[in-house]
């Protein structure tokens, strides 16, 4: 699906299906991307709250967390909502 880290081909290698049907069509793959963060950042920010870290260390340690995982975050999101757009309508 991907050319590069962020790059997407515009139809798929193997059976041509168009990957982006409209303009905004990855939109939805938002709400996937943020509960992947969230679902990424809570284990880390619960551990830290019961060893008693600092708020502030916490925020700093979420926050680059999630930006090194952005990167697989982009990916997984946009490919999980075509497999739920897919599912719902199949073309």
């Amino acid at each position: 699906m991907f050319e590069t880290l962020w790059r997407m081909h515009p139809n798929c290698p193997q059976c041509g299906l168009q990957f982006s049907r409209d303009p905004g069509y990855f939109f939805g793959a938002m709400f996937f991307s943020y509960g992947f963060g969230v679902l990424c950042a809570i284990p880390t920010a619960v551990l830290m709250v019961a060893s008693r870290v600092a708020p502030m260390w916490i925020g700093l340690t979420v926050a680059v967390q999630l930006a090194v995982l952005s990167p697989l975050l982009f990916r997984y999101s946009r490919i999980c909502w075509m497999h739920l757009d897919q599912w719902i309508d199949p073309r």
